[in-house]
């Protein structure tokens, strides 16, 4: 006597996907994007009502309110903003300040951080605590010293018109730089010692020195840190004003964000006028940030896939 195999069951049709529309929705992902929507809000509200009261004449606000439906709108007042205060001038002022200022920080931190995560330098993590120590300093309580000090460090005049390094773009550069330090080298060297030990040891095998290790292999590695701390720095150097007003004394060499003092008059202030100004000069560093977008928010997300 045969026994038959009952013949095989087909295959239940896969279910269809659900869609979109019908997944269900968690109360608190809905809180969270509340949450962040109100805080983004938050952050917007004072730059949309700068360029919403720039575009707007001062007698209707003042007749009917900033918070007010606008009856006419024009862009008179961001010409009259980059005329009035000679912008230009500043504009030049400030990327002599804050590009080398960027520059050097991010060139001398990356050395340093080089030597203290690759190298395995003794006392490296004495000195990165050092380093990271030096950006808790209030920078007021060294802005009568430092004054002191610059006024007695003499330059040749192709360097400074004052033969001293007050009253010169160096003195702003330098201060900038030595505060600026710190917070690159503490970022930099922990970046780097996330990277594979078995990348320089496989250069070092090569016959690769100490600079090729750096300038050929790591450096290209930390391409996202550097854009991210480059955009930082970028925007801390530009929209600085604490240094160049103690350190310059000549009006013509003074930054961008000295150029909106300009714009108010002796008796009366047109804040209309003086809110396209301050749309003008937050631009660049909304430009640099548009351009280095992709590498800001890469750097700001090292690290966060690991365990």
């Amino acid at each position: 006597m045969t026994v038959q195999a009952a013949p095989a069951r087909p295959a239940a049709p896969p279910a269809p996907p659900v869609p979109a529309a019908r997944r269900r929705i968690r109360p608190g992902r809905i809180g969270v994007h509340a949450f962040l929507m109100a805080v983004s809000l938050a952050f917007l509200a004072p730059l949309l009502l700068a360029v919403y009261a720039s575009l707007r004449p001062y007698d209707e606000t003042s007749e009917h309110g900033y918070f007010s439906l606008p009856r006419h709108l024009s862009l008179d007042y961001y010409r009259q903003a980059f005329s009035d205060s000679g912008m230009t001038k500043y504009f030049v002022n400030t990327m002599i300040i804050a590009v080398p200022g960027v520059l050097v920080t991010l060139f001398l931190a990356s050395f340093v951080a080089f030597a203290l995560a690759r190298l395995k330098m003794r006392g490296g993590i004495v000195l990165l605590m050092l380093f990271t120590a030096g950006n808790l300093l209030p920078q007021q309580v060294i802005v009568t010293p430092l004054y002191v000090v610059f006024n007695r460090i003499p330059l040749p005049y192709w360097m400074s018109d004052s033969m001293t390094m007050y009253d010169s773009y160096w003195a702003v550069v330098v201060v900038q730089i030595g505060f600026q330090l710190g917070f690159c080298v503490f970022v930099l060297a922990n970046f780097m010692r996330t990277l594979p030990q078995e990348i320089l040891e496989a250069a070092i095998v090569d016959g690769a020195g100490v600079w090729t290790q750096y300038w050929r292999i790591t450096l290209p590695l930390c391409r996202p840190a550097l854009a991210a701390l480059g955009t930082l720095q970028f925007t801390w150097m530009y929209n600085d004003f604490l240094w160049a007003l103690v350190f310059i004394s000549d009006g013509d060499k003074l930054p961008i964000t000295s150029a909106l003092n300009n714009l108010r008059g002796q008796f009366f202030t047109d804040y209309n006028l003086l809110a396209a100004g301050s749309v003008i000069v937050a631009l660049p560093t909304l430009v640099v940030f548009l351009l280095l977008q992709r590498h800001f928010i890469a750097g700001l997300t090292l690290g966060s896939s690991k365990g």
